[in-house]
């Protein structure tokens, strides 16, 4: 081990160390597993978590990726023990994976105190991954690395280079207005995700994974690094064999996981044009960790922090270009006046020690301050009568000329009934409206589904119209763009304000004035919410009934109440 730890005082100790009849019948139960003494006894166990499934797409390589963990922890000196855990597949998970993000996490959390573990390995990408894995480890607090999926290759169709999400959306909407057909669209099919990998654009999961790296829990640059590279393989025995250096030395996540970090996350976020879910997401890691992370933080940082990675949505190029252009270490190398550079990272001393070096090679790709794609961070947090906890919005992805706009509302109840009518011209939409949604939450969704890209009606498409302001209490696709208003806190499900909306009355967004507005007097509004009713209950039993009853408003990063409030947890007796 790279540290001095007495292998008594390794924690898997109590499971195999100490004379009695249980440490025996743990080595038993270890030689039926066909471990020989000298390959365990007295080193570190270290646990890798692995979302790997056949059904998700930016996971299904991990298997493989594993054996690379395995073979860096033998070479150091530890124990490996691979344990699956749910995969959260965005891709084919209904409704929404964001509902089972905190079962993950649970399941994180339980596994690594109930079983003989020193330290973890967490491998995962696909959007609600990371913050599960990290939560869970985060509320253990043991040695733990993290291993990103990493992006998929860029995708290709005709003469264009697609980004995988971003495009759906857009060329989706090109068949809808008449610009392509079915045959087309069955290229695209083909074209859009072309190997493993999470989206390679700055959608959630590659926003997650570098957040993931700028708190310090990964080797340098792993976040980037493309899922089919012979580096990504490179990379996770890195990680294996780090590792075991970390139980050594006692490396927990409580030393780096800290409110300096999560800090500098937000910045990496928000100079990277990142995801909207990142907020949910960080705030819930946050609160993990004791650190009290709030949007009026993500706001305040956002002020002063300049979005220098033109990545799609917002920009032009993708993950792959991201990298080779020198990744985060180099990305952060040009923020380094806006960082905490003196805190620790599971790789280096320092984070200043750890991006010393670094170099940027494509200054279209990672721009240098002086030559931003933005002056301001891509996410703003608005507040208003009609988000009294708050509300946020990708400006940098949305039409300029609607982020500041009054409009009347056309107020949709059910995301399915929206569907079905979105398209009927009897509706009278036209581009000044302001498309609504509520009943998509946290509890209303349920779960808070990606449905706030709401679709334009293909009427409007035709006439060339590609964004209008849509607001509701979901979350958007990272992949996504326009003018969308999300994470509408409280929800309308719990009587927020948003279920007092009305189809005709004015709203007022304005993004520099982060305000977001019903214009309705106060006295109607009051007469409104007397006769507000709620709805029934989604769930009658399971574990929807559980996630109902405890979870949090996005606001306060959705996570279960009996998960984030403080408390000690014992570990478990061995013997």
């Amino acid at each position: 081990m790279g540290g001095v730890k007495d292998p008594r005082d390794l924690r898997s100790h109590q499971w195999y160390g100490t004379d009695g009849l249980r440490s025996f019948s743990h080595r038993a139960r270890t030689r039926q597993l066909g471990y020989l003494p000298e390959e365990h006894l007295g080193k570190p166990v270290v646990a890798i978590l692995n979302t790997w499934s056949d059904i998700n797409p930016c996971h299904v390589h991990l298997r493989e990726r594993a054996q690379a963990v395995k073979r860096g922890v033998w070479q150091a000196g530890g124990f490996p023990l691979e344990f699956p855990v749910s995969t959260l597949s965005e891709t084919f998970q209904k409704p929404t994976p964001m509902l089972y993000r905190n079962l993950l996490a649970l399941e994180t959390e339980e596994l690594l105190r109930s079983y003989p573990v020193d330290g973890a390995v967490l491998m995962g990408g696909c959007d609600k991954t990371t913050p599960a894995l990290l939560m869970g480890a985060a509320s253990v607090d043991l040695p733990a690395v993290f291993v990103p999926a990493g992006p998929m290759l860029p995708g290709h169709w005709r003469d264009k280079v697609l980004g995988s999400g971003t495009d759906m959306w857009k060329y989706w909407d090109e068949r809808r207005a008449g610009l392509i057909g079915d045959r087309e669209l069955a290229e695209l099919e083909n074209g859009l995700a072309r190997s493993p990998g999470h989206c390679m654009t700055m959608g959630t999961a590659s926003t997650l994974t570098a957040a993931a790296e700028a708190l310090g829990v990964t080797v340098p640059g792993a976040s980037s690094v493309p899922a089919v590279d012979s580096g990504h393989e490179r990379m996770a025995a890195a990680s294996g064999r780090l590792i075991v250096d970390l139980v050594g030395r006692d490396l927990t996540l409580s030393r780096v996981m800290t409110r300096e970090a999560y800090e500098d996350a937000v910045t990496t976020v928000l100079a990277l044009g990142g995801s909207t879910n990142a907020v949910i997401h960080l705030i819930a890691m946050a609160g993990r960790s004791g650190v009290r992370l709030t949007l009026d933080d993500f706001d305040r940082i956002a002020r002063t922090v300049p979005v220098l990675a033109d990545l799609r949505p917002g920009g032009r190029y993708l993950m792959e270009d991201f990298h080779f252009a020198g990744g985060l270490p180099a990305f952060l190398g040009q923020l380094t006046d806006l960082l905490h550079l003196d805190r620790p990272t599971v790789a280096h001393p320092t984070l200043r020690a750890q991006l010393a070096g670094a170099v940027v090679h494509d200054a279209e790709v990672i721009r240098p301050r002086e030559r931003p794609l933005a002056a301001e961070g891509g996410v703003a947090v608005l507040r208003g009568n009609l988000c009294p906890d708050g509300a946020v919005i990708k400006h940098i992805a949305a039409d300029p000329a609607l982020l500041r706009h009054t409009g009347p509302a056309v107020v949709f109840d059910d995301y399915r009934a929206m569907q079905r009518t979105i398209d009927d011209p009897a509706l009278g939409i036209t581009a000044d409206h302001v498309l609504v949604l509520r009943g998509a939450g946290p509890k209303g969704g349920p779960g808070m589904p990606e449905y706030g890209m709401l679709p334009i009606p293909d009427h409007l498409l035709k006439r060339g119209v590609r964004d209008m302001v849509r607001i509701s209490d979901a979350r958007m696709s990272g992949t996504s763009y326009g003018a969308c208003v999300l994470h509408v806190a409280p929800e309308s499900y719990v009587g927020g304000p948003l279920a007092l909306v009305r189809t005709g009355d004015l709203i007022t967004l304005d993004v520099a004035g982060r305000s977001l507005r019903l214009e309705v007097p106060d006295e109607e509004l009051a007469r409104r919410r007397a006769a507000w009713v709620a709805p029934a209950p989604r769930y009658g039993r399971g574990y929807g009934a559980l996630y109902t009853e405890h979870i949090t408003q996005a606001d306060t990063g959705c996570d279960f109440e009996f998960l984030s409030r403080e408390g000690a947890v014992p570990d478990p007796y061995a013997g």
